[in-house]
């Protein structure tokens, strides 16, 4: 087993893990619209359609930026190119399954806590403004 590999867990299952977010800090970056090859049925598997996602990174609080240099947090223009770089990846059946793989990603980087990724649909439904996932998980030490 390799005991390296970062450990994460649900926030429902860590209560503590919530504790440690007391004072954090947080990188959002929000409503970032990607056009994706996402769906099981037909009609969504024909063309690449709209989703909105969201990320937010909560860092640890005592993180001080003292010299003004990206090197001292985590850079917002990773969570928007590993996005990118996902959507580009292939065929989602699932918003699951890409929201997932961007938590994964993100709860890699060294100051990252926790992380929260959701992602809508907008365009499924005419009687609704989204369908949507959102997954939410805190870092193990």
């Amino acid at each position: 087993m390799d005991n390296s590999a970062p450990k994460w867990s649900n926030a429902t299952a860590t209560p503590g893990g919530l504790a440690n977010l007391k004072g954090s800090r947080r990188i959002f970056l929000k409503n970032f619209g990607v056009f994706i090859s996402m769906g099981v049925h037909d009609f969504e598997k024909q063309a690449r359609q709209r989703v909105i996602v969201n990320v937010e990174l909560y860092i640890d609080p005592d993180g001080r930026i003292k010299h003004d240099t990206i090197g001292e947090t985590v850079d917002y223009d990773f969570v928007r190119k590993t996005i990118m770089e996902i959507a580009d990846s292939g065929h989602f059946h699932l918003q699951e399954t890409f929201c997932e793989r961007i938590l994964d990603l993100c709860l890699e980087k060294k100051r990252v806590l926790a992380a929260r990724v959701s992602s809508e649909k907008p365009d499924i439904y005419p009687d609704c403004e989204s369908v949507g996932f959102e997954i939410f998980r805190v870092k193990v030490k």
